[in-house]
C-alpha cells in the first residue's frame, strides 16, 4: 500500500509529543486536567515537561517540509496490520506512540483515509492499556467532522494523547507513558532520517542533529519512571543514539555523515515494531 505525502521531517514526533503535554516552546505546559498534583512523579513530571519543550516548534518544522517535496510510499510508517500482534504492555505502549505519530502525519497532510486506519490502530492499542476513554468513537466522529480543519483534527488527537499521558501518570504508570513519548520520539527520528536521505536536505539533517537536549530529556524521563525489564532495550538504544549524536562535532551535514545514526535508529524502531 502506497502513499503519496510531501514530506515527513520530525514533524511526526514533534506533532505528537507536543500533544502529549499540549505544549511547545512557545507555548506554555498545561498540568494535569484537573489540576491535581500527582504524588511521587514530581521529578517525572518535570523530565516529560522537558522533553515536551525541548522539541523544534511546529514552525520550524513546517519550514523544512516545505524544502523538501518528496513523494515516498506508507512503508516508512508502521503496518496497520500489525495492530493485534502487541502484547507486552511495554510494546503496546511503544507502538501507541509509534502509531500515534503516524495519525499525526495522516492528519497533517490531509490523508482523511489514512488517518482513520491509523486512528483505528491506536483506538486498538488504547483499549488494552487502559486508556480507551481517551480514544473513544466520539474521538473517531469529532476526526469526521472536522476532517476540513487541518487544525481542529490535529487539536482532537493531541487532547486524547494528552488525556491518556495524564491518566497513565495518575494511575501510577509512568513506565507505561514514558514508552508512549519514546515510541512517537524514535518513530518521528526514523521517519526523519528517512525523508533526510531520500532529499538530501542539509538542513533537515542538521535538525535530526539537535534533537540531543531531547534526548537528554527522554532518557532521564524512561529512567526516573523505572520502565519493565522487557523494555530497558530502549533506554540501552537511547543512550547508544546519545553517543553517536553527540560524536558529531564538525559542521557537515551530509547523508554520509547520517548513515550512522540513521542505522542505529531504525535498529531500535525495528525491534519496537517486531518485538511481540
Amino acid at each position: 500500500m502506497f502513499l503519496n505525502i510531501k514530506s515527513f521531517v520530525l514533524i511526526s514526533s514533534a506533532a505528537f509529543i507536543l500533544s502529549a503535554c499540549g505544549g511547545s516552546k512557545q507555548e506554555e505546559v498545561d498540568a494535569s486536567d484537573d489540576g491535581a498534583a500527582v504524588v511521587g512523579l514530581d521529578s517525572q513530571k518535570i523530565s516529560a515537561q522537558n522533553v515536551f519543550n525541548t522539541i523544534p516548534s511546529r514552525d520550524v518544522l513546517l519550514d523544512l517540509i516545505k524544502q523538501a517535496n518528496t513523494e515516498y510510499n506508507v512503508q516508512y510508517l508502521n503496518n496497520p496490520d500489525d495492530v493485534s500482534k502487541y502484547f507486552l504492555e511495554s510494546s503496546r505502549a511503544l507502538n501507541l506512540g509509534v502509531y500515534g505519530a503516524d495519525l499525526n502525519v495522516a492528519s497533517i497532510y490531509d490523508q482523511t483515509q489514512e488517518s482513520m486506519l491509523f486512528f483505528k490502530c491506536v483506538n486498538v492499542i488504547a483499549k488494552t492499556i487502559g486508556v480507551s476513554n481517551s480514544f473513544d468513537e466520539n474521538m473517531g466522529d469529532r476526526m469526521n467532522a472536522n476532517q476540513s480543519n487541518r487544525d481542529s483534527t490535529l487539536n482532537i488527537i493531541s487532547q486524547a494523547f494528552k488525556s491518556a499521558d495524564n491518566t497513565l501518570r495518575k494511575n501510577g504508570r509512568p513506565g507505561t507513558s514514558s514508552l508512549l513519548v519514546a515510541g512517537a520520539w524514535i518513530e518521528g527520528l526514523y521517519i526523519a532520517c528517512q525523508t533526510a536521505k531520500e532529499t538530501k536536505s542539509e538542513a533537515m539533517i542538521k535538525e535530526i542533529f539537535n534533537q540531543n537536549e531531547s534526548l537528554t530529556n527522554l532518557i532521564e524521563l524512561i529512567e526516573v519512571s523505572k520502565v519493565t525489564s522487557e523494555a530497558q532495550y530502549v533506554l540501552t538504544d537511547l543512550k547508544s543514539v546519545k553517543k553517536i549524536i553527540e560524536s558529531k562535532t564538525d559542521k557537515v551535514f551530509t547523508v554520509d555523515a547520517l548513515k550512522e545514526l540513521d542505522t542505529k535508529i531504525t535498529e531500535i524502531r525495528t525491534k519496537i515494531i517486531s518485538t511481540k
